[in-house]
């Protein structure tokens, strides 16, 4: 199950370790339990700082397959929280090596300032996070729930292999992974990253992570810039305003923003092809070469405007600093439908671009739920690419211009369905399978079998934290100029979060970049 490749690469990884860990396995019997045994026996015979004793079991472990990581402090065993039912293989592998890094004293990959704010829990918090060893997005959340077990001796996380526990499932009702439970009950499902884990605990349990006081956090000096968002008109702003020579702090989610989450971009200009997670780890890269100080996973709860005309940041962390420009690129989201099926199949048939996604279903049936000019241009683009499309609108006649509806009805390969309320996105195998509607007029659900599901409802930007303090247009967006200014002095913004048209990578990029300098420009001349 595991090959002598991953073997040696555990054993270099191990270098990095300054402190002893051992797994203790639970007791029991299980037909897995075997080929646990080996599994275990080969990562510990690759270095002496991973230590396994079959015998050595612990019988309040959830079962024969569940195995907990211990880490050996001041020359005593010190439990971790962190507890594997199941064998870690697939994606999950690298969430167990970065246990056993992280548990062997490496350093952990999360902020100062969110690192605070987890070790002032003072109550147990014990998560479930049930996996499969094929998705892509599980191992984020285990890796942040684990991190932060490490954190505080009150936090528990074990990852649960959902193939291997099926009763489990089937009890909790889980139809798609990652399904977070904490202290027993539902808490996160589909892909959420650590900023989000912070953002539900801060509303689930706000007595505990009360703002710090300003002397529990190392404050940073005045910026001269504060980029929101790290998206690519964020990062494009970062490195523009930090090869300037300013003083440049970056909040952000996560780098790469909703581009981490797109499977492969053709169309990004001299690179013919690039994952969204290439191009985010690409974008990571580029802004360490600079100095620029990075604030991941963490969010911006409000700007205030200080006596000096310059601004105050106010983090979720409880953190603050004064900043004398800052520069918005906080982008957009696709409106979801949230229905069952949809976000934890997303990236498996569930997409929200045709421009990007289209070529992956050649020769397929898919469906676009919307029936607004989104949805009508995707349908007529899809056609040309797939084997059949079918429209779903909700409301009783399409919403697109009467253009762009007549192209859609003399394409042979379009149907169209009106007042159908969209139910469930199935899948089968990982993969989108069908999608459940029903018809408003008759009340009869229907089931349409198909290979993707494009949803196309509109664009949410991402501006809840600033609304009434920039302009923004109806639809959310901010309103700015042609040299990215806001209607307040020194603020600026870019990319999809702003009235720009044409919500594309390549235009997010090239409107940071002048973002930036418009606010190098300002500073300049203050």
């Amino acid at each position: 199950m595991i090959d002598q490749n991953l073997l040696d690469a555990v054993k270099s990884y191990s270098e990095n370790m300054t402190r002893p860990i051992t797994f203790v396995l639970g007791s029991g019997e299980h037909s897995k339990r075997a080929e646990l045994i080996d599994f275990l026996t080969k990562i510990a015979g690759t270095t002496d700082k991973i230590n396994f004793d079959v015998e050595a079991t612990d019988e309040s472990l959830p079962s024969a397959i569940s195995f907990k990581v211990v880490s050996h402090l001041d020359g005593a065993l010190s439990d971790t929280g962190i507890v594997f039912s199941g064998i870690p293989g697939g994606h999950e592998f690298t969430s167990l090596i970065l246990a056993i890094l992280q548990a062997g004293g490496h350093t952990l990959k999360l902020d100062e300032g969110i690192q605070k704010l987890i070790k002032r829990f003072n109550k147990p918090l014990q998560f479930q996070t049930y996996v499969s060893l094929s998705c892509h997005s599980c191992p984020e959340v285990v890796q942040a729930l684990n991190q932060f077990a490490l954190l505080n001796d009150d936090i528990s996380n074990e990852m649960i292999d959902g193939a291997l526990f099926q009763e489990q499932v089937d009890a909790n009702n889980i139809q798609g992974v990652p399904a977070v439970f904490l202290n027993g009950k539902p808490f996160a499902n589909g892909k959420i990253d650590t900023a989000k884990l912070i953002e539900k605990l801060q509303e689930q349990y706000p007595d505990l992570l009360a703002d710090a006081n300003e002397e529990d956090a190392e404050q940073l000096e005045q910026q001269d810039v504060t980029i929101i968002g790290a998206g690519p008109a964020g990062v494009a702003a970062a490195i523009y305003t930090a090869r300037k020579g300013l003083k440049v702090t970056m909040v952000a989610d996560r780098i790469g923003g909703q581009v981490k989450d797109t499977q492969d971009i053709e169309n990004l200009i001299s690179v013919p092809l690039i994952t969204g997670s290439e191009l985010s780890s690409n974008f990571e890269k580029h802004l360490q070469e600079y100095n620029i100080t990075l604030k991941e996973h963490v969010r911006v709860k409000e700007i205030d405007e200080t006596e000096d005309e310059n601004y105050s940041i106010h983090l979720n962390t409880g953190e603050s600093f004064k900043t004398r420009s800052i520069i918005l690129a906080t982008g957009a989201q696709w409106r979801k439908l949230g229905v069952p099926g949809e976000e934890e199949n997303i990236g498996q048939g569930v997409a929200f671009c045709a421009h990007c996604d289209g070529p992956f279903f050649k020769g397929k049936e898919v469906a676009v739920v919307g029936g607004g000019n989104s949805g009508i241009e995707a349908a007529l683009d899809l056609a040309g690419i797939v084997k059949h499309v079918t429209v779903f609108e909700f409301a009783d006649e399409l919403k697109a211009d009467q253009v762009l509806i007549n192209k859609a009805k003399e394409k042979a390969n379009i149907d169209i369905i009106v007042s159908a309320a969209t139910k469930e996105i199935k899948a089968t195998d990982g993969k989108v399978s069908s999608i459940v509607y029903e018809d408003r007029d008759t009340s009869e659900t229907k089931e349409l079998d198909l290979a993707g599901v494009f949803v196309q409802i509109g664009l949410v930007p991402n501006t809840d934290f600033i609304k009434g303090f920039v302009d923004l247009n109806r639809f959310g967006e901010i309103e700015i100029d042609e040299r990215c200014h806001t209607d307040r002095k020194g603020i600026f913004a870019c990319g999809d979060v702003t009235t720009v048209p044409f919500k594309q990578i390549n235009i997010a990029m090239g409107e940071g970049s002048k973002a930036a300098l418009s606010a190098f420009e300002y500073l300049v001349m203050q």
